[in-house]
């Protein structure tokens, strides 16, 4: 399934969009950096409630297919721009990431 598509079914905010037509491969949810780095995969959607610069930086290294600001939290206008220049796609969701992650079972991403 790609970006895009989940974007749409979940009616996910688009924040700053590079290439939605990515393919994901799975999902991470975390909020400590150097776990997400460690851990996360290459195509996963990266939940979490960090919406700092530092996001756009970890999101790079572990090149995951976007990240997902869960809770609406508040996304830096700096990490907006940053991840824009550096074509990573960000995207916002109301739900928690227990609740994004259960619909994302539900459509097949796991």
């Amino acid at each position: 399934m790609r970006v895009n598509e989940i974007v749409d079914k979940l009616g996910l905010e688009v924040l700053a969009a590079d290439s939605l037509a990515r393919e994901v491969s799975g999902a991470y949810i975390g909020d400590l950096l150097s776990n997400v780095m460690a851990r996360a995969e290459e195509g996963n959607l990266w939940l979490t409630i960090q919406g700092h610069q530092n996001v756009v930086a970890v999101a790079l290294l572990a090149n995951v297919a976007a990240v997902i600001v869960v809770e609406g939290m508040t996304v830096e206008d700096a990490a907006v721009a940053r991840a824009e220049e550096k074509g990573v796609n960000i995207l916002r969701s109301e739900l928690s990431a227990y609740e994004l992650a259960a619909k994302l079972v539900k459509m097949g991403i796991e």
